[in-house]
């Protein structure tokens, strides 16, 4: 009996220690491109779901925004049934919003997340790999947005109606997904959108990460990942240090929400101005830049009498002992 493909061990292990915690019978669906990893995680899946007891599928979403997209998405959906997986391809229209990249990324998740509720599936699974951690956590180090950007994507995240989205193989190298493809004798798509240099992401793997590499030695993209890691596990001690203490400090206001100015000062900065973004993100739906953050956070512990300052849909004034977020 010939020996296990190390590549396909370590993947199908990913998997199965991120499916381990579902309940039996659940249902997981698997967002499927074509490329090296979505197949290498696809192939993972469908050995691994059904030992735990688990019906899988997979959802191929065309986007029709490259000639020929139509049997890409044929092909990988043909792959997958010929795992064992219930394969399904939705088509899109993608809109212009924050350029192509990021429209295709926001209806693709929109099409997950549909599929996944008509399916009744706990879990949708993607195929983001250490060496996409990495090259997150540069371009959030980049656009300068603090830790938030810098924790990099979530290995499990989920939606307010108990949605799972999951990523098995955050550990692991990319290129351990293409030899588990080749291990496997899978036909693999490589998107050309991943060599178009217009994209910063590209730019960051293909120009960026390859330079510390061989000017700071081996080992980056791995380091870049735990940092992410680091800063995820902060931040969630100071979301839960945050939630008990915005309950004695926020009250609702006319038209908006206030905050106590005394409980806001007496705060550390880090622990001040996360309270100050997640109460205007919380009520108004909008992100603060730093920048804004400070002006606000000056109201508290700098106050000299200064007027209302204007925010993306809201106003924030100090009003006596409070200051008041209120809806423009």
């Amino acid at each position: 009996m010939p020996s296990l493909s190390p590549a396909i061990a370590e993947i199908r292990l990913a998997v199965r220690t991120a499916l381990a915690d579902l309940p039996a019978g659940s249902t997981v669906v698997v967002a499927l491109s074509g490329g090296a990893d979505s197949l290498a995680l696809a192939a993972a899946t469908a050995f691994e779901a059904p030992k735990l007891g688990l019906r899988a599928g997979s959802l191929t979403v065309d986007h029709g925004l490259q000639d020929g997209s139509d049997a890409v998405a044929a092909r990988a959906a043909r792959t997958a049934a010929a795992l064992g997986l219930d394969a399904l391809i939705v088509r899109v229209e993608v809109g212009e919003d924050g350029g192509p990249e990021a429209a295709a990324r926001d209806a693709r998740y929109r099409v997950l997340k549909d599929a996944a509720a008509d399916a009744g599936a706990s879990a949708v699974l993607l195929g983001h790999t250490l060496d996409d951690q990495a090259e997150t956590v540069l371009l959030g180090l980049a656009r300068g947005s603090g830790a938030a950007s810098l924790q990099g994507m979530a290995p499990v995240r989920e939606d307010d109606d108990g949605l799972r989205w999951v990523r098995p193989l955050l550990a692991v190298r990319r290129e351990t997904t293409r030899a588990c493809c080749t291990a496997s004798d899978l036909e693999v798509w490589d998107d050309p959108h991943n060599a178009d240099q217009r994209f910063a992401r590209v730019r960051v793997r293909d120009r960026v990460l390859p330079v510390l590499e061989a000017e700071l030695g081996p080992g980056i993209a791995e380091a870049l990942a735990r940092t992410a890691e680091q800063l995820r596990e902060d931040a969630e001690a100071f979301d839960e240090m945050i939630h008990e203490t915005i309950e004695d400090i926020v009250e609702h206001a006319e038209a908006g929400i206030s905050v106590s100015v005394a409980a806001l000062a007496a705060n550390p900065a880090a622990l001040r101005n996360r309270i100050i973004r997640l109460v205007v993100d919380s009520e108004f739906g909008v992100s603060l830049t730093r920048l804004q953050t400070l002006e606000v956070a000056r109201l508290a512990t700098d106050w000299a009498g200064q007027g209302p300052i204007d925010l993306p849909s809201c106003s924030a004034a100090r009003v006596g002992g409070r200051i008041v977020f209120t809806a423009r």
